[in-house]
């Protein structure tokens, strides 16, 4: 004999809400560790390899945390006042963090001390990263530079004087190891490559620039700054493509998430817009207590986890074919009341099985009630109907001959009778109106193709759309 299945309860929308498979898959994000630092947190960045610890740059520390754990598992604070910007190397095995004194720090995470210090920056350096290469590194300063720099020498290899004001961030190309990206709050997102002495693209965002991030194929550059977020044609000479508005407060950081098909942003608004990466359109957002400042998504991997199936009352009473018994249990009043989608689903499947019927028949004048107050209240709600609508066809059916003989049942009938009959007004209402619109769209049609051939008839050559409101 097959296994018992539970029954199955349908995610149904309430009204007015929509229901998506971003909505369910970015719903399953919860907070399950909440970290207090002692000061803003000005990055996070993730460990490209298993187990994939993160960074968190706050402060005058670098502290490393596990997936799980509430306590940093490591901290680099050889730092004399604030550190920024701590970044991974692709290969997880070195850190490199710029500092308010200007000096960038090179750490290998299995150590404590830095390995190397690359001196030049004259002002804090809030931008660094390591190229494609993995040999070099890129940084940027309030000394309005950036620089290059090589990691076994500890050498600058070259510097570039081009922005006019703060630069607070930037990235590097995956597939090109010579280039990389810095964004400004000269309003510009400038491109680099190591192998010329200038820049070989700008581009005018048009707000101070909190951040920028390169696609992972290489073609597409986005930026913030201000309430915007502009995506960029790089193969294209920086043409824009799109131009997202959709926080009220400055736009702080942007991530991709592992596929490369939504485009994440945080803002001072508290708020993290999910983007789809091909229409561009805001497909998920959450609400958090206070401003965005940093923003990180690690790999996206399933964790099974066996676990015992535990059957609730109605699951058990079905299993048993107690049908009359596992109807009265979804018709408790924690369920009928805050959850009448079980209700609804354990009369479907009863009536899947057959068993509606007999479990609705041999009831007492307070039950009759009960299931006549449940029908009437829900019966309108289109996620219900057609379940309560049989429902209500075999109470009546089945309480038929005892109508007259008791003043309770009597009433609700009469309520149910009342409750359709209103929703049927209501819906020919609606026909009434759509059918009204319809003729009026269609007589507003014929209006303006008939003033557009007098105009061509009398020989105007300039044709001006007349705007109508309704």
């Amino acid at each position: 004999m097959a296994s018992y299945k539970p029954v199955v309860i349908p995610a149904v929308p309430k009204l007015g809400e929509k229901i998506t498979q971003d909505t369910l898959y970015w719903r399953g994000y919860k907070t399950p560790v909440q970290i207090k630092e002692f000061g803003a947190i000005n990055k996070i960045d993730f460990s490209p390899v298993p187990p994939y610890n993160y960074a968190v740059t706050a402060s005058s520390r670098v502290h490393i945390y596990g997936r799980y754990s509430q306590e940093p598992i490591k901290t680099f604070s050889r730092f004399k006042d604030a550190a920024y910007c701590a970044t991974y190397r692709d290969d997880g095995k070195l850190l490199v963090a710029g500092s308010e004194e200007g000096s960038i720090r090179l750490f290998d995470i299995s150590g404590r001390a830095p390995l190397r210090q690359f001196d030049g920056h004259t002002k804090a350096v809030h931008v660094v990263g390591f190229l494609s290469d993995k040999y070099r590194i890129f940084s940027g300063g309030d000394d309005y530079s950036s620089s290059l720099w090589d990691i076994p020498s500890a050498t600058e290899i070259v510097s570039y004087s081009e922005h006019s004001d703060y630069v607070r961030c930037g990235c590097a190309s995956k597939l090109n190891g010579d280039v990389f990206i810095t964004g400004s709050y000269d309003h510009t997102v400038k491109v680099f490559d190591a192998r010329t002495k200038s820049s070989v693209m700008t581009i005018e965002h048009g707000h101070p620039v909190e951040s920028v991030l390169l696609f992972p194929s290489g073609g597409l550059l986005v930026s913030a700054g201000g309430r915007y977020v502009k995506v960029w044609d790089v193969l294209k000479g920086g043409q824009l493509l799109v131009s997202l508005k959709n926080h009220h407060k400055t736009v702080t950081c942007l991530c991709l998430n592992s596929s490369g098909q939504r485009l994440l942003s945080g803002s001072l608004d508290r708020h993290v817009k999910i983007y789809s990466t091909t229409s561009y359109k805001v497909v998920h957002s959450f609400n958090y207590a206070t401003s965005i400042l940093s923003l990180a998504l690690s790999e996206d991997f399933f964790v099974s986890k066996p676990g015992r199936c535990i059957m609730r009352k109605y699951d058990k009473l079905l299993k048993s074919f107690q049908s009359s018994k596992a109807l009265d249990a979804v018709l408790e009043p924690h369920i009928r009341l805050y959850t009448p989608e079980v209700t609804v689903a354990v009369m479907q499947e009863l009536n899947r099985r057959g068993t509606l019927r007999s479990a609705l028949a041999g009831r007492d004048e307070k039950q009759i009630s009960l299931l006549l107050t449940f029908v009437t209240r829900r019966v309108i709600e289109p996620r219900f109907t057609p379940v309560l609508i049989t429902v209500a066809d075999m109470i009546t059916d089945i309480y038929q001959p005892v109508v007259g003989q008791s003043a309770l049942v009597d009433k609700q009938f009469l309520r149910l009778q009342e409750a359709i009959g209103r929703e049927i007004d209501y819906q020919e209402e609606l026909l009434e109106v759509l059918g009204m619109m319809d003729a009026l769209f269609a007589t507003l049609t014929e209006k303006r193709a008939t003033y557009l051939e007098e105009n061509k008839s009398n020989g105007l050559t300039k044709t001006l759309d007349q705007d109508i409101s309704i």
